[in-house]
């Protein structure tokens, strides 16, 4: 297929300083969990964005001094020899499919602890981020800045540029943004110096000009030089010279580096979720750049719609379209688009686990694209996948998000393939979902698949077909897979932190029975334990329905493990915004129609709640007595041509909806593989320099 003209304007050349990247796609810098440690993981991960299209590709945070340590967060370092050799290997994976290679270069500042350097970090005024989340709290604090301590930050800028150069990157990074060391002198919050980097906003963006002329020195022409900046907060600041305070820096700076990558300040808003946020949301922070400086402008904004970019472009907010999550859900997208197959495009469905990958300390993960982070150490490619290994037949039983993975995959491998779907729709737990609030989104799990299996020959769907043991071993299959799924337990919560008994009786209710169009009885009490999103969802959704709602939970925040997906600041305005009353530290101990007993979850101190239903959100078993009715008959299935029944998904571990697919995708792959072989290779980092 052709390209459609109206997407010519995407494939236009840009130039960045010395550099021109070769189209208008630019995966920005992020983390990926992949650091030195990983280095081939690493080089793969990246050369699949390069051989997708993406015309420059960028690292992740790269620390430039042991003085910006950021354990056990995964961060990577160019700090000697050995890293310079590491990132050579991304850089030339990269340059062979003829896109520019980045390096976002950074110091953690009053924002990292240096837990395992142990150096004392630094700030401008010794003031450090003091987070009311565990997951980045530390007692280390920064020590104030000297006239030494900047002269040494701009050294070591310049000594990490130059190896930057060594390893063959092509622009190179100043990061003064997200709350680390250059953006800290922005803000008077961070910044209460009284000398030439503090006070006026002229004085506190010095340190980041000083930086952005040593870059450009020790690149000698060479690379361009980059400035990637949050704006948020500054927009917010009125200013006596300017329209705020971002519209002065910029100005100070305006054509100082060879190219701007603007963003916003925080986490949750800068990679905001789509539960709460729509694509192209940095738009109205941002979209003044452009009109201050000559120099070309990156940002992002979760964009997956080709229209939206050249929308971006055409209204003259972006010159090139960044993408970090786009570009992990599906790294061909620019190649895509340049055939003519935007439909084949694997939209990025902002539910934020590739986020919550790095708050994890592993490689990324994403719910659409199950092979991201697999490249390297199982070899798997999100466009190719391996021919058949046997003219199998393969019956898979239950269409959700890890059977329609599964299905897919075999189909594409060449395997004949039929999927019986009890429901009169497929889509699994994602119906019901997908009518949460705010997880409209999350249907492209099921969209894109149903849209890539409906042109495939050797799959065939039966809907609305719930078999039994003894159908299935009539069917005649090689191989069959339970795809069941999994169901909510009626389970209470232990002072141990185990779910414990059960809570059996009327007016208690789990998310099946609301899926299932059960009708609750108001006051409604939620009592979440599962920790992600579900409980607040769920919360939401029956307030809007008009019910009075208590959302109960024994951790100390709503939805709390939602911190590591971004997602909980916004889950807690949500809750306020629809009237929901939020009751942390406490557990379920009792419950009768109209009235609900709480336990203080550490004084077991008890309280009392008015209620008229319960629901319950936490525990989850698998759906799996056909895979028990059938594994129980092994005489029978030799007689039936059956060679194997396996459980995938929630089937065999309920968890999120990436754990599913993943699931289904690793089978699908394994089908008739060499039972002796590995199941994936072990990366090491790479070590030249001799160690004492």
């Amino acid at each position: 297929m052709a390209r459609n003209p109206r997407y010519d304007i995407l494939f236009e050349p840009v130039k960045i300083g010395p550099v021109t990247a070769p189209n208008r796609f630019y995966a920005v810098p992020h983390a990926a969990g992949m650091t030195n440690s990983m280095p081939r993981m690493r080089a793969a991960f990246r050369e699949t964005k390069a051989e997708g299209g993406w015309g420059v590709v960028c690292s992740g945070y790269v620390s430039i001094d042991p003085s910006s340590d950021d354990a056990p967060l995964p961060f990577a370092t160019l700090w000697d020899d050995d890293d310079i050799r590491s990132h050579a290997l991304m850089t030339d994976a990269v340059h062979k499919h003829g896109a520019l290679a980045g390096v976002e270069l950074w110091h953690g500042g009053g924002s990292v602890m240096n837990r395992t350097s142990r150096i004392p970090p630094l700030s401008p005024s010794g003031t450090s981020w003091m987070a009311t989340h565990v997951n980045f709290m530390g007692n280390q604090r920064p020590r104030i800045m000297d006239a030494q301590d900047i002269r040494s930050l701009v050294r070591w800028q310049a000594a990490a540029a130059r190896k930057a150069r060594s390893a063959g990157f092509d622009v190179v990074y100043v990061y003064a943004g997200m709350g680390y060391l250059p953006y800290e002198f922005l803000l008077p919050e961070w910044n209460q110096r009284t000398d030439a980097y503090g006070g006026s906003v002229r004085n506190r963006v010095r340190i980041v000009r000083e930086l952005l002329e040593a870059t450009h020195e020790a690149v000698g022409g060479h690379c361009a030089v980059a400035l990637r900046i949050s704006l948020e907060e500054l927009r917010a600041r009125p200013s006596d010279v300017a329209a705020s305070e971002a519209h002065e820096v910029v100005e100070l700076l305006a054509d100082l580096p060879d190219l701007w990558d603007v963003k916003l300040d925080s986490s949750p808003t800068d990679c905001a979720p789509s539960r709460f946020t729509a694509e192209g949301s940095h738009e109205p922070i941002i979209e003044f750049v452009k009109k201050v400086t000559s120099k070309p402008v990156v940002g992002v904004g979760r964009f997956t719609s080709p229209d939206a970019m050249v929308g971006q472009i055409r209204r003259g907010v972006l010159d090139l379209i960044g993408a970090a999550r786009p570009s992990i859900a599906d790294p061909f997208l620019p190649k895509k688009i340049d055939a003519g197959r935007e439909h084949d495009i694997r939209e990025c469905i902002g539910c934020n686990i590739c986020i919550s990958s790095w708050h994890d300390g592993v490689p990324v993960r994403c719910t659409q694209n199950p092979t991201i982070g697999e490249e390297w150490r199982r070899q798997w490619h999100p466009e190719r996948v391996a021919p058949a290994g046997s003219a199998s037949t393969v019956l898979i039983v239950g269409g959700g998000p890890s059977g329609l993975e599964c299905a897919l995959t075999l189909a594409r491998r060449g395997y004949e393939v039929t999927l019986a779907e009890a429901a009169d729709e497929i889509g699994g737990r994602l119906r019901f979902e997908t009518r949460l609030p705010g997880l409209a989104a999350w249907g492209r799990v099921l969209d894109w698949r149903r849209g890539q299996l409906e042109r495939l020959p050797n799959f065939n769907l039966y809907r609305g077909n719930e078999l039994s043991a003894e159908e299935i071993l009539e069917l005649g299959n090689t191989h069959v897979v339970i795809a069941t799924g999994s169901r909510w337990a009626r389970m209470l919560y232990s002072p141990l932190e185990v779910p414990f008994g059960s809570l059996a009786g009327p007016n208690v209710y789990t998310p099946d029975d609301i899926a299932e169009g059960a009708q609750l009885e108001g006051p409604v009490a939620v009592f979440d334990f599962d920790n992600y999103y579900m409980g607040s969802a769920l919360a939401e959704h029956l307030a809007k329905a008009g019910h009075s709602v208590a959302y109960v939970t024994p951790t100390g925040h709503a939805s709390a493990w939602a911190i590591m997906s971004n997602e909980q600041p916004q889950v807690h305005r949500a809750l306020a915004n629809a009237g929901v009353s939020l009751h942390t530290l406490s557990r379920v101990s009792a419950f009768e129609p109209g009235e609900l007993t709480l336990a203080a979850q550490f004084t077991d101190r008890e309280s009392r709640l008015a209620c008229r239903s319960l629901v319950i959100v936490g525990a989850r078993f698998p759906n799996d007595s056909l895979y028990h009715q059938l594994v129980e008959q092994q005489d029978k299935l030799a007689g039936a041509g059956i060679a194997s029944i396996t459980r995938i998904g929630d089937a065999l571990a309920p968890g999120a909806i990436v754990h599913a697919v993943y699931s289904g995708h690793r089978y699908a792959r394994e089908l008739d593989a060499d039972p002796q072989a590995p199941s994936f290779r072990r990366d090491a980092p790479l070590r030249v320099t001799p160690t004492a």
